[in-house]
């Protein structure tokens, strides 16, 4: 794994532009975090950059000051320069006491006097403090003082006292490429048959399928790692299952890459995030971006033209060029740009005649996770006094050593534009839950030697936004086992869909950070491609949790292995659309007994056997009772 590791880093460094910090004499230096040339014990956060207009660092150091990260700075023009730093105190929505996430900017290994991440209420620019330097090279570093997430997405040295570039928004952007930290216009990307945003597993085997169809295919992910909520990022396992009738042959491609060991919040290794880059990048036809995220969309009339992707770290733009285009970024971002019709929140009952949809509709969804869990040390070890206006007692606190997806905020906000908060929450009650553990609990002689071994800081998320298809799924369709022409992947969970979990409710009203599930029993179901295409975008597929679903419906579809067999159809019918110079839709209306032909054959390797944890099999009998419950 370590190698293919190393392999990635490699990669990136060569599709990035080498990052120096070069002095612009009339206005100053500007400086992007996520381009330090050395990281340090620092990481690249980009889940939020679209809303904030870039990545950031973070120092995600579960209360232990994480290693500098650091540059190279070079002064063309000597003098006094004042030092800016764009950061957040990411506490503050719950309090108004200086945040945890503090830090400090070195120029040449001596700190400024400014202490950083611990004020202010948005993200906005900082004072750090003047130094007077020379001609010349200096390193540049964050100095890291906590280890409780402190944040920096960008540095300015001026001249000019009091001079600071925007605070965000469209005028940050523009103010960045003035000054040349985007480039001016993209680069040529090249051309594809097929692209597809979002390198989770829907998207991975929606690429791959296409590309062993014959299709020319970029997949571009905004991450390092592939597999999405199965990365050893955020640690949550393959669900639902596969190679199910009416297509068996349908989800072979995970025994490719599934991970052979189960459960949520394990450790790295669990999720075999080598065998997920093996089985992309030894895939010909298939080009494969790591640490790109899709920023901008091109239209022609009711099509997508072009792309525009942007590296998290370097900020080098490409333009990529397809006649077909795939979102599985589960937000429904690429569709969202190009003006696709979307749905997010509850539909009232009577929308759609389902049952189990709250009587009117809202804006209430599914939440997100941050799992984490501890380990055992040889010997006593502490943790700090971690209390950010979310008191735990004896009576309220979680008595556990380890969180996994019962761990879920955000279910009353805005999955999308309030992430960055939702996010937040989830890591604030684990390090105040822990302190108390650790600190006043009557029994916490059971956490002396228990220390935080993994947090994650990229959140798991369930849902957001779902694009409108040419039909939208709903609860009678698999209850009643509607019978569609253009049956295709099936889905085996059951209504899993998760709210406030009552007990936490009462113990932290307004502030729930505990989901709970009653599950509603379904009998495997066939869905129809129909769900898997955007209605009033020509060109656009989709696949993972932001296809054309209902809330209640989703809570069966979201599961991965479910999304492996949609991203599999859906690369299957792209070749169509190519062999056949069609469109989605049009292999819907003209060429669905290809399409039935590709899905009985499947695209899956057929020597490798089907691991343990993923056998079930109904044996194709359609008439059992609907009583079973898939756990």
């Amino acid at each position: 794994m370590e190698g293919s590791l190393q392999h990635i880093r490699k990669l990136i460094l060569s599709l990035s532009v080498m990052f120096l910090a070069v002095s612009l004499p009339a206005q100053g230096v500007f400086i992007e975090a996520e381009s330090f040339a050395s990281k340090g014990g620092w990481s690249v956060d980009q889940q939020f950059m679209d809303q904030m207009g870039s990545p950031y660092l973070i120092a995600h150091g579960m209360g232990r000051p994480v290693a500098d990260a650091s540059t190279t700075l070079i002064i063309h023009e000597p003098g006094l320069y004042h030092v800016w730093v764009r950061s957040y105190n990411w506490t503050s929505p719950w309090t108004d006491a200086a945040g945890p996430g503090s830090f400090r900017v070195k120029i040449g290994g001596k700190p400024l006097k400014g202490i950083l991440g611990n004020t202010g209420s948005e993200w906005g620019w900082q004072y750090a403090g003047n130094r007077s330097l020379k001609e010349g090279q200096y390193t540049l570093s964050l100095s890291d003082m906590t280890g409780f997430d402190g944040r920096c997405d960008a540095i300015w040295l001026t001249k000019e006292e009091g001079s600071v570039p925007p605070s965000g928004g469209g005028s940050l952007e523009a103010f960045r490429r003035q000054i040349g930290a985007l480039p001016a216009q993209p680069s040529d990307g090249g051309e594809y048959d097929f692209v597809v945003i979002g390198g989770g597993v829907a998207g991975m085997c929606a690429a791959v399928s296409a590309a062993r169809f014959g299709c020319k295919v970029a997949l571009v992910n905004d991450r390092p790692i592939p597999g999405g909520n199965n990365s050893s990022e955020i640690r949550v396992h393959l669900g639902a299952y596969i190679e199910q009738p009416p297509y068996p042959a349908l989800g072979r491609m995970l025994r490719e890459f599934g991970h052979s060991r189960g459960g949520n919040a394990q450790p790295a290794s669990n999720y075999e995030d080598d065998k997920k880059i093996a089985f992309i990048e030894s895939q010909e036809g298939l080009t494969y971006l790591p640490c790109f995220r899709a920023v901008k969309v091109n239209m022609e009339g009711s099509k997508i033209a072009s792309v525009v992707i942007r590296n998290i770290e370097s900020g080098e733009e490409r333009l990529l060029k397809a006649g077909l285009f795939a979102d599985c970024t589960g937000d429904g971002n690429l569709g969202f740009m190009a003006g696709a019709d979307w749905m997010m929140g509850r539909e009232g009952r009577d929308e759609f005649g389902e049952s189990l949809a709250p009587e009117h509709g809202d804006k209430l969804t599914m939440g997100s996770s941050i799992q984490w869990y501890s380990i055992e040390d040889q010997k006593k070890s502490s943790f700090p006094e971690f209390e950010y206006g979310v008191k735990f007692t004896e009576d309220n606190c979680e008595k556990v050593k380890m969180g996994e997806w019962t761990w879920e905020t955000g279910m009353n906000l805005d999955q999308i534009n309030d992430f960055e908060r939702i996010r937040d929450y989830g890591l604030l009650v684990v390090y105040s839950n822990w302190s108390y553990l650790k600190n006043h609990y009557s029994k916490k002689e059971d956490y002396y030697k228990r220390s935080l071994g993994w947090v994650a800081y990229v959140a798991g998320k369930r849902e957001s936004r779902r694009l409108v298809g040419d039909y939208i799924l709903k609860q009678d369709d698999v209850e009643k086992q509607v019978f569609h022409e253009d049956a295709s992947f099936t889905m085996t969970w059951h209504f899993d869909l998760h709210f406030p979990d009552p007990v936490n409710s009462a113990n932290f009203p307004g502030k729930e950070f505990k989901a709970a599930t009653k599950s509603n029993p379904i009998y495997p179901y066939a869905a129809p491609y129909r769900c898997l295409y955007s209605r009033n975008i020509d060109n656009l597929f989709m696949a993972g949790r932001d296809i054309s679903t209902t809330h209640v419906t989703l809570g069966s579809t979201r599961l991965m292995r479910t999304g492996a067999m949609m991203g599999e159809v859906v690369g299957m019918a792209a070749s169509i659309c190519k062999d056949k110079g069609t469109t989605p839709r049009g292999v819907y209306q003209k060429y669905l007994p290809e399409l039935k032909a590709l899905m009985e054959k499947g695209a899956g390797r057929t020597d490798i056997e089907l691991p343990d944890n993923q056998r079930f099999n109904l044996g194709g009998h359609l008439d059992r009772p609907k009583d079973i419950l898939f756990q």
